[in-house]
């Protein structure tokens, strides 16, 4: 597995640089999101980093370590519940897709299938965590982040499974959901959480 960098390449070929961007969690009903940005150097290379979905966690540390160290500039922005709940998650990605595209110090911008409108050149791939090397390095640091935060959450709420799941809707978490009820790490905008506050309003009526 290695990124094609085709992107990179057209633009280090004008011997500037560009920033990656990419998110951890618009699937989650618990925990927060996390969006990430990387500028790597001109003619970076690394055959490991790839789509943090398809690495081992092990790898995943591994390499959140060395993206740091290596990138020219990188961002790591925490999106809370609350505005997560406020916006909906896709404008809460966009948004914070957009303040790091504008903070980062490059004129070309590189993001995760996401459109956003502004100054810079931006240029969305789909499926862009497996073209892109900066693109790929930005998702490592938004899932290793988020996950540490997961694992915090879970030794304040160990009923809830949240280290094994990280705050995704699967069965486990759905269950200790109507065992245990909402917390204020879920997202109240998101259906099945919504459903459990609507079960137990009725229950309170009841």
């Amino acid at each position: 597995m290695q990124t094609s960098n085709e992107q990179e390449l057209r633009i280090w070929a004008l011997n500037e640089t560009c920033v990656g961007i990419d998110e951890a969690g618009r699937g989650p009903i618990a925990g927060p999101l996390v969006v990430a940005g990387v500028v790597f150097p001109v003619g970076y290379d690394s055959k490991e980093i790839y789509d943090s979905k398809k690495l081992s966690e092990k790898k995943r540390e591994e390499l959140f370590i060395r993206i740091k160290e290596d990138a020219l500039y990188y961002d790591i922005q925490v999106v809370s519940i609350e505005d997560i709940d406020r916006l909906n998650i896709y404008q809460a990605t966009k948004e914070t897709m957009h303040q790091i595209a504008l903070k980062a110090p490059v004129k070309h911008v590189l993001t995760d299938a996401m459109p956003l409108d502004m100054d810079k050149e931006v240029t969305s791939l789909v499926k862009g965590d497996t073209l892109s090397c900066s693109i790929a390095a930005a998702s490592i640091l938004a899932k290793v982040t988020r996950d540490h935060i997961m694992y915090e959450l879970d030794k304040k709420y160990p009923q809830y499974g949240l280290a094994k799941h990280k705050g995704y809707p699967t069965k486990a978490h759905l269950e200790a959901l109507e065992t245990y009820g909402v917390l204020d790490i879920h997202r109240r905008s998101y259906g099945p959480v919504a459903k459990c506050l609507q079960q137990q309003m009725c229950m309170d009526l009841d």
